[in-house]
């Protein structure tokens, strides 16, 4: 599937991305780099895990969508390759919950770009794929990232300790959630009104 609101647009990530994808990810790296997700050795004393290549990537993420364990996309700001973001963990049963992980490029970031992208996928996972609830979980230290959910209003709910292993340790991560009763007119809805509330007034045509 494909979303889209104005100049952001969402769709499954591609094999033929690749080329779009390094580059942006090779301008980021120092920006990303504090963030990204690492794979620690097994045992103590053996080497670090290497991260996958872009195909091996892909590959995995198209299985686990088509098992519903995820739902994988890329971000377009008019028409360019900004960011990935992902909806994973995806639970059915009982539970009917997922988490998402994003990043953007620094280039788009303050412009409003992830928290629509956040409001789109979060309306589709409740409105289209039945989901409960969303989690987003998010190291303290990650203002911007953190400024994207509180925007959207997700509720902060704790501190996991030693959570996940970002950027070659165990780090702790704050928890954010919402679920589907608490936006009953939809996330993109709410960013929409939230966002003409903050646009700042057009001055007069007659004014001074």
């Amino acid at each position: 599937m494909e979303l889209a609101e104005g100049p952001v647009h969402l769709r499954p990530i591609r094999l033929r991305d690749q080329r779009f994808w390094r580059e942006v990810n090779r301008r980021n790296r120092d920006w990303l780099r504090r963030w990204e997700a690492t794979v620690p050795p097994t045992l103590p004393g053996q080497s670090p895990v290497r991260r996958p290549t872009y195909r091996q990537m892909v590959r995995h993420l198209r299985t686990e969508a088509s098992a519903g364990r995820m739902l994988p996309f890329v971000i377009e700001y008019e028409g360019q390759l900004v960011g990935q973001l992902t909806v994973a963990g995806i639970t059915w049963g009982s539970m009917r919950s997922g988490h998402i992980g994003y990043w953007v490029d620094e280039s788009v970031a303050g412009r409003g770009v992830m928290p629509t992208a956040v409001a789109l996928v979060v309306d589709h996972c409740f409105r289209v794929a039945g989901l409960h609830r969303i989690e987003v979980c998010i190291r303290p230290e990650n203002g911007p990232s953190r400024r994207v959910v509180e925007k959207l209003g997700f509720r902060e709910e704790g501190l996991r300790p030693r959570y996940l292993h970002i950027d070659g340790a165990w780090r702790d991560h704050l928890v954010y959630a919402m679920t589907v009763e608490e936006v009953p007119e939809g996330l993109v809805t709410r960013w929409r009104s939230q966002r003409r509330l903050q646009s700042p007034r057009s001055p007069h045509p007659n004014a001074e």
